[in-house]
């Protein structure tokens, strides 16, 4: 009889022990997701002020060689979704681990958005290619240029350290680019209408002043992502108790579509 309880006291121990080396090895795994999402954003945050040179300067080379090697931010980005999912699927995260899971796959896909985003300022930079633009223009480009670097750089430091007010401010700071890029679309206008400028090149401008301001909002949106996973709040949760409070006094349909009443009784 002791046999058997020893035997039975073996086993509980053995699977005891199995289950601790499980979460061990799934810890690390959701580690090593956050520490190669942060290396990739840290990438990012070095190609806007490259992409920004190629765009001053005219770079040809250095534009081609930026935008072939997006290919590898779309790879490993593509491969850590990958792994999130499989995460998902396999193991069933739950509270705080599924907020880690689901915080790295919307992160994600921010990051690889954003380089996108810096790739398309190369692009930008070869169809403009022979042209220059005047003094106050080239000087809101770095202006913006660097106000998106220090937006996406805060957002990838309140990542690396899950600081909630860290990532919070990023919001505020939003808006000086966004001031930034007003600015340099008014220095469009008036180089343009003074001749400086083609049309052709002013509309190129343009598109990369928005370029560098999503940026900016991909950062914003990083931070969101990051107080979520650590308070598990979203700005959209303040719109959603409004609009719920809003049904309950008034549940006239919005944009056609019919609210359900949840006090109405229905037939079984």
């Amino acid at each position: 009889m002791s046999g058997q309880r020893l035997t039975s006291l073996d086993a509980s121990a053995e699977e005891g022990f199995e289950m601790t080396e499980a979460r061990k090895t799934f810890h690390k795994e959701l580690e090593d997701i956050r520490q190669e999402l942060v290396r990739i954003s840290a990438g990012v945050v070095e190609s806007i002020p490259k992409c920004t040179a190629i765009l001053l300067e005219q770079d040809l080379a250095g534009a081609e060689e930026m935008i072939m090697a997006d290919d590898e931010v779309d790879m490993r980005t593509i491969d850590l979704e990958e792994r999130c999912i499989q995460i998902l699927a396999l193991q069933a995260p739950v509270a705080g681990e599924l907020r880690q899971v689901i915080s790295a796959l919307k992160i994600c896909a921010e990051i690889e958005r954003s380089a996108d985003l810096a790739v398309n300022i190369c692009k930008a930079a070869r169809r403009i290619h022979g042209h220059e633009f005047d003094p106050k223009l080239r000087g809101l480009v770095l202006k913006m240029s660097e106000q998106a670097r220090h937006l996406f750089s805060e957002a990838t430091s309140a990542y690396l350290s899950m600081d909630d007010a860290r990532a919070a401010a990023i919001d505020d700071m939003d808006s000086f680019l966004d001031d930034l890029q007003r600015q340099f679309i008014q220095a469009i206008f008036e180089s343009h209408a003074a001749g400086r400028i083609d049309l052709q090149v002013a509309i190129q401008l343009a598109v990369v002043a928005r370029f560098y301001e999503r940026i900016g909002d991909h950062a914003v949106n990083i931070g969101e992502k990051v107080r979520f996973q650590v308070t598990g709040w979203l700005p959209e949760h303040s719109g959603a108790a409004r609009h719920r409070e809003k049904v309950v006094n008034d549940p006239t349909p919005i944009w056609g579509l019919q609210i359900p009443r949840q006090d109405i009784a229905t037939d079984d």
